[in-house]
């Protein structure tokens, strides 16, 4: 088997840019879904088919040659169900269906089935921490205490009093119980009032959302992401927490006993016997939680999908410090066993280049290079949200009523309960809000931006009319064609995929610089995070042959020394 496996890594390397064979650690055994470079598509504002201003199955289908031409082999798809869309889809209705406004199973068969062709997996988003209270399962819940239905959520009877505080992320107050006067209880809502949480501690509730995955199990999808599911176990007694927690609610909420038993009894029944890769929304609240979340003798998930990564950018920027820390502090600890997800950017965020680069118009481009070029050359899965290939921006919308998202029409409400700053607070809203990250794609200049011929259901970004995917293609040194060139180059070679990762340049104010080895092959990655000329002397290396990748026109050498251009990123062959 290892001898095979050697051989193999062998051979792949013949096809890139080197020919020297190299090894992979044993504890690092080849998976398509380890090579695999995934795109994340929000279906409602990818691209319209019918002119109803939403997104939808058809128009992923009319898209599917632009996706295949990205170089991805994999599709992560927000949910499609039916939904009455409190939090657009992640509020599910019937978990077997298709939302109207995307297709019907028809759709979405032959969209499966034209990826498939394509050689792209599909990735479907499970929500199953909760499920939209117009589910016909908590319908039944809420009717009758004697339900067989009672028992798949969590209810607190008023006769006991009021229950004991728990904090949601959604909820206008805070306050994550709710009361319903049916049975005159208080049921549990982590997220939004309409997103009720399901209660884990209940067979019969986990045996259905193992049906309901075998469902799509047996349709052909490839693989499952698990919505919010660190917190589906709960203490269900409710004891009193300390004042003042939800300023550090995973603590509190993530982990609990009896998830590991959950994922070991979905894996058993799903995961195992369907081939299908797993993947779940946080990663714990340490990396030993990481590791005995995903570590393949703990026969649980198969990547960690951490959010240490996105958290380190703020309203006020991020320290490139911090970012080379979390990544590397990531890195060392899935260096022999388990396998990490690589991103800075999904739908729960602001757009990337407006996050982590530059997005003036003087800097934009060559920032947003800059950042596919580190997703595509770190050690980890590659996620990568739509329109960052582009470098789409975030629009930036300054009154409350511009917004339909639930985080920001409640966050805002919110924050006028407690008597904040509401000026401040929309000034924050408009940088960080994750709405931004939802525009409508950008296929093309024109006002509608090629997503629709109706009344789009979200603002769409004026500036489509200089970003956009037909004008990029038509330009070789565009966002675009460089994101290209980079899924083709981690493709071509092993070494971007399993090869270790080692930090160099740690104090340097500027540049983040790591080198890439697996076996004999070696490549060195210099980036340049700033608006400023940078200076790195990579010390005891050489740098003879041309670079593999280079996002400016030239790479300037003064002796030992590279001069690299505001935010100019470059990858570089060391053998």
């Amino acid at each position: 088997m290892r001898v095979a496996l050697l051989n193999l890594i062998g051979l792949l390397l013949l096809t890139g840019c080197q020919t020297k064979q190299a090894v992979v650690p044993e504890s690092q055994q080849q998976a398509w879904w380890k090579e695999a470079i995934v795109y994340q598509i929000y279906p409602r504002s990818f691209q319209d088919s019918n002119g109803d201003g939403v997104g939808d199955l058809q128009g992923i289908i009319d898209r599917l040659d632009y996706i295949e031409s990205l170089g991805i082999n994999a599709i992560w798809l927000n949910p499609i169900y039916p939904s009455p869309n409190a939090d657009n889809g992640y509020d599910v209705s019937d978990y077997r269906g298709i939302a109207p406004e995307f297709g019907d199973m028809e759709t979405f068969d032959r969209l499966l089935d034209e990826l498939h062709k394509r050689g792209i997996k599909l990735i479907m988003d499970v929500v199953v921490n909760h499920s939209s209270d117009e589910h016909p399962w908590f319908i039944a819940s809420r009717s009758d205490v004697n339900s067989p239905y009672r028992d798949y959520y969590h209810w607190w009877p008023a006769s006991k009093g009021t229950p004991p505080y728990r904090y949601s992320l959604f909820d206008a107050k805070g306050d994550a119980w709710k009361y319903d006067s049916i049975t005159d209880a208080y049921y549990l809502h982590y997220f939004a009032d309409k997103q009720p949480d399901l209660n884990w501690e209940n067979p019969a509730l986990r045996q259905e959302v193992y049906d309901l995955m075998k469902f799509w199990a047996q349709k052909g999808v490839d693989g499952f992401r698990l919505d919010a599911f660190q917190f589906a176990a709960k203490d269900t007694t409710f004891p009193e927490l300390p004042q003042g927690y939800e300023k550090n609610f995973i603590q509190y909420y993530a982990m609990q006993p009896g998830l590991h038993d959950y994922l070991k009894e979905m894996n058993q029944q799903v995961f195992a016997p369907y081939g299908v890769v797993s993947v779940a929304e946080g990663a714990g609240r340490s990396f030993e939680e990481a590791h005995e979340l995903v570590d393949a003798d703990r026969q649980e998930l198969q990547m960690a999908y951490a959010f240490d990564g996105v958290d380190v950018a703020k309203y006020d920027g991020y320290s490139l410090a911090t970012l080379k820390k979390v990544f590397t502090d990531w890195d060392r600890s899935f260096a022999e066993k388990g396998w990490l997800s690589i991103f800075l950017s999904n739908h729960d965020q602001a757009r990337l280049v407006s996050r982590y680069g530059n997005d003036t118009p003087e800097h934009r481009v060559a920032s947003i290079k800059l950042l596919n070029t580190f997703l595509l050359t770190m050690r980890g899965t590659p996620y990568v949200y739509y329109g960052d290939e582009l470098g789409m921006t975030n629009i930036g919308m300054d009154r409350i009523e511009e917004y339909q998202d639930v985080a920001a029409v409640n966050g805002y409400a919110k924050a006028k309960f407690m008597g904040e700053d509401l000026d401040q607070h929309m000034k924050i809203l408009a940088k960080t809000s994750r709405e931004n990250g939802r525009t409508p794609m950008q296929w093309t200049a024109d006002a509608m931006a090629g997503f629709t011929e109706g009344n789009p259901w979200m603002k769409i970004n004026p500036n489509t009319a200089f970003i956009n995917v037909q004008d990029q293609v038509a330009d070789p040194s565009s966002p675009l064609n460089h994101f290209k060139s980079l899924t083709q180059l981690r493709k071509k070679n092993p070494v971007l995929v399993y090869g270790a990762y080692e930090l160099l340049a740690e104090d340097h104010p500027q540049v983040y610089a790591y080198t890439r080895t697996l076996g004999e092959v070696s490549c060195l990655v210099v980036l340049n995070f700033s608006d400023q000329t940078a200076r790195w002397a990579p010390i005891g290396l050489s740098l003879g042959a041309q670079p593999w990748i280079n996002s400016a026109d030239q790479l300037t050498r003064e002796g030992k020394e590279l001069i690299l251009a505001p935010y100019q990123s470059v990858v570089i062959p060391l053998n």
